[in-house]
């Protein structure tokens, strides 16, 4: 039987490094946007997403106000941790140091400059979403 994470453990996982999804509210009478995302978090602090301007997440996300961010580890021990949160900024255009920041948890220093270097800054918008509501589930117990 799977058990919660504590909060410094759910903040921990949340803060290393997996592969999101993020899901946010359709008003077009389609199903919720579900997509893969990478994000930037630190314990006790909001999370951050950057995406294009222009895409249909980055409208949902400014109309919704508020987002689902799921992550899991796809391995044994099964864990995941999904926050319900707020968007409480959006700056376009997306600053470049927290592109970079994002891009470089993932593709380490060097290539999350590259990467980030890459892309249109004044095309992108950096989402900072407050942490509301947090589930999460360990199944390290049942191994």
């Amino acid at each position: 039987m799977p058990r919660p994470f504590t909060e410094t453990e759910r903040e921990q996982f949340l803060a290393g490094v997996h592969v999101g999804v993020l899901s946010v509210a359709a008003t077009d009478g389609r199903p919720p946007a579900s997509v893969p995302i990478w994000y930037d978090y630190s314990p006790g602090g909001d999370i951050l997403v950057n995406t294009g301007a222009g895409r249909r997440k980055a409208r949902l996300i400014e109309q919704a106000g508020a987002v689902t961010l799921v992550v899991q580890r796809e391995d044994l021990p099964y864990q995941y941790v999904i926050v319900e949160g707020t968007v409480i900024e959006a700056a376009t255009p997306a600053p470049l140091a927290a592109r970079e920041a994002i891009a470089s948890r993932y593709l380490g220093a060097e290539g999350g400059r590259a990467f980030a270097a890459a892309m249109d800054g004044a095309t992108s918008v950096l989402f900072t979403i407050r942490p509301d509501r947090w589930m999460s589930a360990d199944y390290s117990a049942d191994l």
